[in-house]
């Protein structure tokens, strides 16, 4: 899978853009707030039919525009493909692939396959267990349309049995539906999500002693708010009917996997608590090499790797292990410089100058 051309039209500082990206590496440099991440965003858009950055889709439109559109080619083993995004300033969006018309976001996914990396992710580690689930249900859902399809049918009897909680009149017939329905989406959703933490530990083993010179181990665990162990769908529903009580006395729903987490654990201690920075942020590097050779298992080929602004914030042994790692994927790499890049990349390289939303194509 590589990314051949990318066209933008009114979109973030860019009034009209269009660009054809290398096979290998190519390196957007230039100063900070010209416009450098806003490529690394309109690909993973064209991923995901969502921002990194986000949730309006105003912010994405040219100032004083009511439109904006992203068009990526994609040359695939199998197909060609052509991603057509028009955004619109009330929040609505048109998403075609080959012309043809696109009902749901679930059929966009899995299309253009990309793992991005970015000083932000630090925080899948340090921060709330929320962005560790969001890190699994992207990852998974651009694997596996069932997985997103039951994500999107738990969420939404999900608020539904919270809505009947908080209500005055509570029909326990009615929670004892939900809670049916509830049980059955997350049977298959912890399922996989275990599934790719399996993956994560058969990977990331040797990618975390390679990067850390073989002084470090990582494990990865998942937690969930009910027993894994036999059949998880009565697990659930019984862990659920348990908390009634508590549920409806506080209006919301105690268990299930919009509860769940993982453990990062390097050399079994949890790096969220007890990790340096540059242990977190090796952990998450870990983790993003670990997707690219899951997606690589699952679909045959690499995915499209996106760098935001990370070489600076990493030391000159994951600096090189990083770009030793990336020969046979297409990669874009943002950077305030070239910072030493030709001495690491033996392969062919593109760079473009990007300066107040225009670029400048450097050459290979």
């Amino acid at each position: 899978m590589k990314i051949r051309n990318i066209s933008l039209m009114n979109y973030r500082n860019y009034n009209q853009l269009n660009i054809e990206l290398g096979k290998d590496v190519n390196v957007f440099q230039g100063e900070n707030a010209q416009g450098k991440t806003n490529i690394l965003e309109s690909i993973y858009y064209a991923a995901f039919g969502r921002s990194h950055r986000t949730n309006k889709v105003k912010d994405l439109i040219l100032w004083n525009e009511k439109s904006a559109q992203i068009k990526v080619y994609i040359e695939k083993d199998r197909l060609d493909k052509i991603i057509d995004m028009n955004l619109l300033s009330d929040g609505r969006k048109s998403i075609s692939v080959n012309k043809v018309k696109l009902t749901k976001i679930g059929d966009l996914l899995g299309i253009l396959n990309v793992v991005m990396f970015s000083p932000e992710d630090l925080k899948i580690v340090k921060e709330s267990p929320g962005l560790r689930r969001k890190f699994l249900d992207m990852e998974i859902s651009q694997l596996d349309k069932r997985y997103y399809n039951s994500l999107v049918a738990y969420n939404k009897v999900l608020a539904e049995r919270n809505a009947l909680l908080k209500s005055r009149r509570i029909d326990r017939n009615i929670l004892d539906i939900y809670d049916i329905k509830l049980s059955e989406h997350a049977d298959y959703i912890a399922r996989q999500r275990i599934n790719y933490i399996n993956l994560l530990n058969s990977y990331g083993y040797s990618i975390h002693k390679e990067i850390t010179t073989n002084k470090e181990e990582i494990r990865y665990e998942y937690k969930s708010s009910f027993s894994l162990e036999g059949n998880l769908k009565e697990n659930l529903k019984k862990e659920l009917t348990r908390k009634r009580e508590m549920d409806i006395e506080r209006g919301t729903t105690s268990a299930g996997t919009h509860r769940d987490d993982f453990l990062i654990l390097i050399n079994e201690v949890d790096a969220k608590d007890f990790g340096s920075q540059g242990q977190q942020r090796t952990a998450v590097l870990t983790m993003k090499f670990s997707s690219l050779e899951i997606i690589k298992k699952v679909k045959g080929e690499y995915p499209i790797l996106l760098l935001d602004d990370v070489l600076s914030e990493l030391d000159l042994s994951r600096k090189k292990f990083i770009l030793k790692s990336i020969e046979n994927i297409q990669t874009v790499i943002t950077c305030t410089g070239v910072e030493n890049i030709e001495e690491y990349l033996t392969g062919n390289y593109r760079l473009f100058n990007v300066k107040n939303g225009s670029i400048i194509d450097g050459g290979e």
